[in-house]
């Protein structure tokens, strides 16, 4: 808890969601913040007398909830954004691999800017990065990535991801857009060394982090699990994502890839998925009787063709899951809050219809099941005393939101909600639906630019 002596910020007159393990809701209630932690939170108005307190918000009209904690991202997607927009994932990729294979640190800074301005200002208070086009000679792709999201003041997981299968390996990425196994592992170490942060409010955490079975080898994956596992820090991949990835396991190593990655050591309650659209019954159990995460990202899958993940399926038998925005090449938008109502939405169009998801189950998605698959549940991703103060005010008394009852159904089935006020470890990072930390249109020309050049190299190349 927070010494009596912090300096505190209370915010009352507000609708709170809580997402806490019994979805404590209060119609009218506050939230005192003390530090970087929360301090109570309840009904009515907050305790009087108390000290210290510099500055008090009046939330009439807003629903606070938990900042939304995205699982699933590639940042540097951001400046190839709207290309092959009618192609399933394997062309997707096939299109799009010689581009992204040339990169260098100042597209990655920028691109990286772009992804957590977007998330950000629309009340993502947790972000991660799937990082794994590590092209030689593109100088601190890592270093720019989390930089950016230091500046932005984003709490931030950076999965150090990493591809050694390329197309003579029989793998989809060029020969030239992989490393080696030795320097994949050699440079994910150095990563997690480097910027790795285990503490309880810790802003930078480091996952192990290769990219998926079709472009990575059968060492990297387990050499890669070893890793991670030595240095205490989580393991993330894709997986399950296509029909055709199913294929392509069974074709190269005669398995699906769910076993595929249980005989590689890629179960577990420390490492998460993206995607996993193609489950079968036996795949979620063996997810729920490890404690395997799940990145689901609705908009995405839509976008690629992949095809319906089934979440009801996945928390009935008691899968971790949370939301993730995927790379912006395959979900322009680039909002997480969006995908609270797309996950809704979607799985209604599945086996379970009506009954798949409600609002609340996608709030929880978007909060504590991302706290959850990032292994940061007892720090983040509901609003309890002793949790950190990432929180969001949603503005819901306007003319898109005003005339629904229910705040929770609001936000999720409503337009998108602007954001009065983001707060990151108790400090302030959007008011008014701007940011405060970084200038937003010097960002969006810097974007446009490095699409620009980058570009002009691919076509060039």
């Amino acid at each position: 808890m927070a010494p009596s002596a912090a300096q505190r910020i209370v915010i009352e007159n507000c609708a709170i969601a809580t997402v806490d393990a019994d979805d404590t809701e209060y119609a009218s209630g506050y939230l005192v913040v003390a530090g970087n932690r929360i301090e109570s939170i309840g009904a009515g108005r907050a305790p009087q007398n108390l000290e210290n307190v510099v500055r008090r918000i009046d939330g009439t009209g807003h629903l606070v909830t938990p900042g939304l904690v995205n699982t699933h991202h590639h940042f540097y997607q951001w400046i190839t954004r709207g290309l092959a927009t009618d192609h399933n994932l394997f062309n997707w990729l096939v299109a799009l691999y010689p581009t992204w294979a040339r990169i260098d640190e100042q597209m990655g800074r920028v691109a990286a800017q772009g992804s957590l301005a977007m998330m950000a200002r629309g009340g993502v208070t947790t972000a991660m990065d799937h990082h794994y086009v590590y092209p030689q000679g593109a100088g601190d792709l890592s270093g720019a990535i989390i930089g950016a999201a230091a500046e932005m003041g984003v709490r931030f997981t950076l999965a150090r991801g990493s591809m050694d299968r390329s197309k003579k390996d029989g793998g989809l990425p060029p020969d030239f857009a992989v490393e080696t196994l030795e320097g994949a592992l050699a440079g994910t170490e150095e990563t997690v060394d480097r910027f790795h942060d285990a503490s309880f409010d810790s802003m930078t955490q480091v996952a192990v982090a290769p990219c998926s079975p079709f472009s990575v080898s059968t060492e990297l994956m387990k050499q890669g699990a070893e890793l991670a596992r030595r240095k205490g820090v989580r393991l993330h991949t894709h997986g399950s994502e296509t029909v055709e990835e199913e294929q392509f396991c069974k074709e190269l190593f005669g398995m699906g890839p769910t076993d595929y990655f249980e005989s590689t050591g890629w179960l577990g309650s420390d490492v998460w998925m993206a995607h996993c659209v193609h489950m079968n019954d036996s795949d979620i159990a063996a997810f729920a009787r490890t404690g395997t995460g799940v990145a689901h990202c609705p908009s995405s899958n839509a976008r690629l063709a992949a095809g319906i993940a089934r979440v009801p399926d996945m928390l009935k038998a008691g899968v971790p899951v949370g939301l993730g925005v995927d790379g912006t090449a395959s979900n322009e938008s680039g909002e997480l809050h969006t995908e609270l109502r797309n996950a809704l939405l979607i799985n209604r169009l599945g086996a379970h219809r009506e009954s798949a998801l409600n609002a609340r189950q996608a709030l929880r998605l978007g909060t504590y099941g991302g706290a959850q698959v990032l292994g940061r549940s007892a720090e983040i991703g509901s609003l309890e005393a002793g949790k950190l103060a990432d929180f969001v005010l949603w503005k819901l008394d306007t003319l898109a939101h005003a005339s629904i009852a229910d705040p929770v159904i609001a936000l999720v089935f409503g337009a998108a909600a602007p954001v009065t006020a983001s707060f990151v470890n108790g400090k302030q990072i959007v008011e008014d639906n701007r940011l405060l930390t970084v200038d937003e249109d010097a960002i969006a020309r810097a974007t446009r630019d490095e699409a620009q050049r980058l570009a002009r190299i691919a076509a060039q190349a």
